[in-house]
């Protein structure tokens, strides 16, 4: 087994100076997009009006998403199967399914031409909509809510021919490109819709974090094939991407550096940043209606149910991260030892250092309730 490194020496020389040094020259040139907050006590509420409006306060979806195809990554992480204290899974670790629905529902309306609904399903190369299904979902009500829906479940090849290969811009650490399902390399537009949460390995778990659902475990899973990918994963991605155990399969491009460290709070920030950076996320949805505090699912100790009642939605994942951390009581631009990344490297200033966006808040032009008018502490 692969000894783990210290947190000492978690963060290598360059990034070192990217964090103190050349951060502010990094901070002045990523890109910082608005962020439009909204209060929603209920999922009783009318969620189209109040995503609607969310839109029209970031300029409209229509010149985005007109005529394209357009990839929605879901966060249905975990099993349909763990439930905290009995609720359903969209009322605590999954995106509920009544904000998918508002979401599709505008983007019909807004001229996408396709609608492609997307979440590596854990543990199964079930159709997705069997895991929906499972989850509770109405799988005919999201088929009614545009004109073209279609779903797809991204943990193995699935309905295409080939894996896509996402090469990874700038100076990646962990791996040169990431092979993925072709849905997300076949869509003009991108929507991370995610949850408001906490996170063991990374801090927080919102638009960015979301995306590590994006690797197909035929590929990085603890079962994937040695050489080949295993079309029927049925575990997660713990010995590849958390602690660096195995290598992907060799189809995939390996890593950069096999002596890098081997700690899960050095590993998945970075490749949550890589991956992000390999497919841009072109607009970020956070449904924070409710929650669960102190982690990501019903799996980790200590978790508690939480009702934040916001919504937040941007056009660049990095600024509605940051805005999402400060309304969570968190400071985006914190670094490893302070809350909420007492264990981890900050995933938000790693995607920005790779140029995926601005966790500056002194920049990012936040639009509806102020973080001040949102903010729910989720520190205990």
């Amino acid at each position: 087994m692969l000894e783990r490194q210290v947190c000492t020496n978690a963060i290598t020389r360059r990034e070192l100076l990217a964090f103190a040094g050349a951060a502010p020259l990094l901070r002045g040139n990523a890109p910082a997009r608005p962020v439009a907050i909204a209060r929603c006590e209920s999922y009783r509420e009318d969620l189209t009006a109040i995503t609607g409006a969310m839109f029209d306060q970031l300029g409209g979806l229509g010149r985005l998403v007109s005529g394209k195809t357009v990839a929605v990554k879901l966060n249905m992480t975990g099993s349909p199967a763990l439930r905290l204290d009995g609720r359903p899974p969209g009322a605590t670790h999954y995106c509920h399914p009544k904000v998918v629905g508002a979401l599709v529902h505008h983007l019909g309306r807004a001229g996408a031409r396709r609608v492609r609904l997307l979440e590596s399903a854990y543990g199964t190369n079930a159709p997705l909509e069997e895991y929906m299904l499972d989850s509770g979902w109405s799988v005919r009500a999201l088929q009614r809510s545009a004109p073209l829906v279609e779903f797809e479940n991204t943990n193995f090849i699935g309905s295409g021919r080939r894996y896509a290969r996402l090469k990874v811009p700038g100076r990646p650490s962990m791996y040169p490109a990431y092979d993925v399902n072709h849905s997300y390399e076949n869509a003009d537009v991108f929507v991370s819709l995610a949850k408001l949460k906490e996170h063991a390995n990374c801090g927080v778990t919102l638009s960015l974090k979301n995306c590590f659902g994006n690797l197909p475990a035929s590929i990085y899973g603890d079962d994937a094939g040695e050489d080949e990918p295993n079309e029927n994963p049925q575990t997660g991605r713990g010995a590849v991407c958390h602690f660096g155990k195995r290598q992907p399969s060799k189809s995939a491009p390996g890593e950069l550096n096999p002596a890098a460290s081997r700690e899960d709070g050095y590993r998945v920030p970075r490749i949550v940043a890589e991956v992000c950076a390999a497919r841009p996320i072109d607009l970020a949805i956070i449904d924070g209606v409710e929650s669960m505090g102190g982690g990501e699912g019903p799996w980790i100790g200590g978790v508690r149910h939480v009702k934040p009642a916001v919504l937040i939605a941007g056009l660049n994942p990095v600024s509605t991260d940051a805005v999402a951390a400060a309304v969570m009581g968190f400071d985006p631009r914190a670094t490893r030892g302070s809350a909420p990344f007492e264990k981890c490297d900050n995933t938000l200033l790693l995607a920005e250092e790779l140029g995926a966006g601005s966790a500056d808040l002194d920049r990012i032009d936040v639009r509806g309730l102020t973080i001040e008018e949102a903010r729910y502490s989720f520190a205990l």
